[in-house]
C-alpha cells in the first residue's frame, strides 16, 4: 500500500511538471499543489482514457497531462476572479 502512495506522489509530481511545462506563462505555485495538480490530472485522465478505451501507457500518460493543463487553467481562472474579489 506504501509503494501505491509514492507512486501516486511521483506520478503526479512528473504529471504536474510536464503539465506546467506545456501551458504557457507564469504559474506562480508551490511544489504541493503542483503534485496535487498532478495527481487530479492522472486520477480523470486515467478516467478519460477508460471512457475513450485507450490502453497504451503512452495514451494514458497523454490523457493525465492534458486533464492536469485544463485543472491548472480551470485553478487560474478560479484564483483571478477570487483576487479580484478581494
Amino acid at each position: 500500500m506504501f509503494e501505491g502512495v509514492i507512486g501516486y506522489i511521483i506520478g503526479g509530481a512528473v504529471i504536474g511538471i510536464l503539465a506546467r511545462f506545456f501551458k504557457p506563462g507564469a504559474d506562480p505555485m508551490g511544489w504541493i499543489l503542483t503534485i496535487l495538480l498532478g495527481i487530479a490530472g492522472a486520477l480523470v485522465g486515467s478516467r478519460l482514457a477508460a471512457m475513450l478505451n485507450l490502453t497504451g501507457t503512452v495514451m494514458v500518460w497523454a490523457c493525465a497531462i492534458v486533464a492536469a493543463i485544463v485543472l491548472l487553467f480551470l485553478y487560474e481562472t478560479i484564483r483571478k476572479k477570487t483576487a479580484k474579489a478581494a
